[in-house]
């Protein structure tokens, strides 16, 4: 199993999958991150228009519109404020899960998101697109509602694509 490490994030080997964990220090406590995961008005705001019902089991239902696939889904585990986890897919495409963790730091909160992916030629989007979401959650919580970074996307993109050459160089 090889781990490369960046600011960006971490890869590494899970079977055939790629395990990638993006994280970000928030000056906010683990109840307003949660909110901004799980309300409906926060999500619109840096995520998707849509819903997560936070119990197990729950509805996720996100809609990228013209930028990506309709998330239609379960929550797969819950934890409020700890941890929340769901399927990063649409009805019917395999399973690419999703799951945050905060943890507590002083005054603020460690989020800790990790994706499962598929060994393809998507993992670098598929983290660059996280990544760019993440500056947008980071963003929205100091009250402050920017649209999807492309210039941090497309920098995330080329650092995740050597990440992955990495990987299979190993």
């Amino acid at each position: 199993m090889t781990t490369t490490e960046q600011p960006w994030g971490t890869l590494r080997r899970d079977g055939d999958r790629v395990r990638a964990s993006l994280q970000r220090r928030l000056d906010h406590d683990p109840a307003r991150v949660w909110e901004m995961l799980t309300d409906s008005v926060c999500l619109a705001n840096w995520l998707a228009p849509g819903v997560i019902e936070p119990r197990k089991g729950g509805i996720v239902k996100l809609d990228f519109g013209r930028s990506g696939t309709p998330i239609d889904c379960r929550v797969r585990a819950i934890r409020a404020p700890e941890l929340l986890e769901y399927s990063w897919s649409a009805a019917g495409d395999p399973e690419r899960p999703i799951r945050w963790e905060l943890i507590p730091e002083g005054s603020g909160t460690l989020l800790q998101l990790t994706l499962l992916l598929p060994d393809d030629e998507l993992v670098a989007i598929s983290c660059a697109g996280w990544d760019a979401h993440l500056e947008m959650l980071t963003a929205s919580l100091e009250g402050i509602h920017i649209h999807f970074p492309a210039d941090r996307f497309r920098q995330a993109r080329c650092a995740f694509g050597e990440m992955v050459r990495a990987r299979l160089a190993a």
